[in-house]
């Protein structure tokens, strides 16, 4: 089975960038889709941005424009580009992969912004 882990988040200021990446230890090219997902504190766990098996995107109204996700399928990786970050950014981001019947979530990783 499919174990997920994220890096890459940390401290930054407004208007900085991050790109978080997501490692798969096995083949992410049989989930429907592949997505990143973020929990503020004392807030419920959103969508942030997803992409699917063909390519295709969606993002949070609040992202768009902004973040843009990725994948590479013979790495078997999914990133998240975050640019212009926002304070209201700041969260524990989550990689997740969907398949029929199931969902593989990661550990988290923190991303700050804050001056």
């Amino acid at each position: 089975q499919v174990q997920l882990v994220e890096s890459g988040g940390g401290l930054v200021q407004p208007g900085g960038s991050l790109r978080l990446s997501c490692a798969a230890s096995g083949s992410i090219s049989t989930a429907n889709t592949m997505g990143w997902h973020r929990q503020a504190p004392g807030k419920q766990r959103e969508l942030v941005a997803i992409i699917s098996s063909g390519g295709s995107t969606n993002y949070v109204d609040s992202v768009k424009g902004r973040f843009t996700i990725s994948r590479d399928n013979a790495k078997n990786s999914v990133y998240l580009q975050m640019n212009s970050l926002k304070p209201e950014d700041t969260a524990v981001y989550y990689c997740n992969a969907r398949y029929i019947g199931y969902n593989i979530w990661g550990q988290g990783t923190q991303v700050t912004v804050s001056s």
